[in-house]
């Protein structure tokens, strides 16, 4: 379901909780072949504890914050008081609609007689997950299919799978935000260009995504294409003028093209 072998440190993951003990609770990340996690005791919730169990129980799904993440030992550290309620509603709404896109690129895979890793490696390099690439498909009456660069069968495959699945009411888009200031207070600096990154607009939504320092996922949802290309544009615009004006550098990497 993921192309990277491990989580970033202060990305958000999905977790299935497998043991709970007095002093933590040990989980799988769903979306990282089943790796195992730990969160302390100290992370899973504000304020004294007496009882674990109180917040979390074996078999919970629970979306964690990675505190960090070291390979070499096989251990991530986790997270649960560190996500808020809409963080965790927006992670469970992209886990499962992933969980269906997955099962999508399976059908196109053998409607097209293709390995679906050819598919998969292909969403990923443009758009990071799976289901925006169907989304977009749909949105754009199947033009985004032709940025994947495959095959005709697969993207005929592709796209009649989208329209037979995909519903929308609301377009939604998204892109890339890399900042990065020189100066002492760079972490503030930072912390005003996200802010000027989330403009009050009519009838469209901004929400900012940490991905792993310097880049910041921004998703603009919104009635239809341009309007939010327009409010994508005029997001990412700001932000970037913020960190320049400070004397630091900032960029904009759009994933997704209007129809």
């Amino acid at each position: 379901m993921h192309e990277r072998e491990w989580p970033e440190e202060g990305e958000l993951v999905v977790c299935t909780v497998a043991d709970v003990k007095d002093f933590a609770a040990f989980v799988t990340l769903d979306e990282y072949d089943g790796r195992r996690g730990l969160i302390p005791i100290s992370e899973i919730a504000r304020g004294w504890i007496k009882y674990i169990r109180d917040y979390i129980r074996e078999g919970q799904k629970v979306v964690c914050k990675v505190l960090g993440v070291d390979p070499d030992r096989g251990h991530i550290d986790l997270s649960l008081k560190d996500v808020n309620e809409h963080q965790r509603r927006e992670k469970i709404h992209e886990w499962k609609s992933e969980q269906k896109a997955t099962k999508w690129v399976g059908f196109a895979s053998e409607a097209a007689g293709v390995n679906r890793e050819v598919i998969e490696e292909a969403i990923y390099r443009e758009y990071g997950l799976l289901y925006p690439a169907f989304e977009d498909i749909v949105t754009t009456g199947g033009e985004a299919a032709d940025r994947l660069k495959l095959d005709e069968p697969v993207k005929e495959a592709l796209i009649s799978i989208a329209h037979e699945n995909v519903k929308v009411s609301r377009v939604t888009i998204t892109g890339h935000l890399v900042l990065t200031s020189p100066r002492p207070d760079g972490v503030n600096v930072i912390r005003r260009a996200l802010r000027s990154a989330q403009p009050k607009v009519e009838d469209a939504e901004i929400d900012l995504i940490y991905v792993g320092a310097p880049k910041y996922r921004i998703k603009v949802t919104a009635p239809d294409y341009k309007a939010a290309e327009k409010v994508i544009e005029k997001a990412a615009n700001a932000a970037v003028g913020v960190v320049e004006r400070a004397g630091g550098s900032g960029k904009f990497i759009r994933k997704q093209k209007a129809g």
